[in-house]
């Protein structure tokens, strides 16, 4: 295929188009395709998308990418591919580029990858307190250990509930396996046959509170997912329960944990998503000692990152050879993703 049968408009600003690609993937791309890139250093406006979309068969796209709306793609006359470098195309597509038949990919597969690494780690921090030792041997306490007002867990043999059957949580499913634990979810948009061919077992959400030593939240954010954890579902968690939430802010109401972590009716809790980021300073959370706060990190690592561009390339080139992209995203899919 000769580079002038395909054109590919890379909107990434320079300055992010560096962290998430590399030379091996640019060149893959290049192989097969003609590439425009953004000229700016900065994201493009609707206008300047709308102007640069023409007579381009694929485009590439990142975080902060302008929304493809009516007036962008009246003049995508070729436009057949969208390919976003990143995870949600959310903020980004409309349902004009479905109604268009343009497919879309994103890399949220890849992204899936570090976050599952980072639930574990938390769900690891939560039941040993690793971040209480290193914070005490900060300070040089030897003794905390002797001192610490919490009791601390092993992973194998505990029940794992998951809430939401996306990527991500099949990526956590993968990484507990040798921990021999035992994982059940709640997805109703997913089959219990597909929830068992990964070693899991369908329930309802009222078992899954009741019964989990661990709850790890991997569900979109929609009206119906929208404070799903309140309190009157903390109220039916065991008393030794963790909450982790790498998923979206708004699936806890986050005053109802503040209240459900100082009167114990869990043990803990470990946040990197919150409502309203960054997390207010009046927050309440700050004030707790039984949960760990980071500031939404749990995403692709600097080394993953880097694979975004890859991700999509390998996809654009499987789609201009005939072949179906992998990370293809549905529109029947689309309101159930993150």
């Amino acid at each position: 295929m000769s580079s002038n049968q395909v054109k590919v408009l890379i909107t990434i600003p320079s300055n992010l188009y560096k962290l998430v690609s590399r030379d091996e993937d640019e060149e893959e791309l290049r192989s097969f395709a003609e590439c425009i890139f953004n000229p700016f250093n900065r994201n493009l406006s609707e206008e300047e998308l709308s102007k640069l979309i023409a007579d381009v068969d694929g485009c590439i796209t990142s975080w902060g990418s302008p929304k493809f709306t009516e007036v962008v793609l009246k003049n995508a006359n070729k436009l057949k591919i969208i390919g976003h470098a990143a995870g949600s195309v959310k903020p980004y597509i409309t349902d004009e580029v479905f109604k268009k038949g343009i497919v879309v990919v994103n890399a949220a597969s890849t992204i899936a990858k570090s976050v599952a690494e980072f639930t574990l780690a938390m769900i690891l921090n939560c039941l040993r307190g690793i971040p209480k030792y290193i914070e005490a041997m900060d300070k040089k306490n030897w003794d905390y250990k002797e001192q610490k007002g919490f009791t601390t867990y092993d992973l194998r043999g505990k029940i794992i509930g998951i809430i939401g059957f996306g990527v991500v949580a099949k990526e956590l499913v993968n990484l507990l396996k040798p921990f021999d634990v035992n994982i059940i979810v709640y997805d109703p948009y997913s089959e219990p046959k597909e929830i068992a061919l990964h070693g899991a077992k369908k329930v309802e959400l009222s078992e899954l509170l009741l019964t989990s030593d661990i709850i790890s939240l991997h569900a979109a954010s929609t009206p119906e997912t929208y404070h799903m954890l309140g309190e009157k579902e903390f109220r039916l968690m065991k008393s030794t329960a963790y909450v982790i939430n790498t998923s979206r802010g708004a699936n806890i109401d986050e005053k109802a944990l503040a209240k459900a972590l100082r009167e114990k009716w869990i043990a803990g809790a470990a946040l990197d998503v919150f409502e309203q980021e960054p997390l207010q300073s009046d927050s309440p959370l700050y004030k707790l000692d039984n949960v760990f706060l980071t500031p939404h990190i749990a995403g692709p690592s600097d080394e993953r990152r880097s694979q975004l561009f890859g991700t999509i390339v390998k996809d654009f080139k499987r789609f201009f050879s005939g072949e179906r992209p992998i990370n293809e995203v549905s529109y029947e899919k689309l309101k159930f993703l993150a």
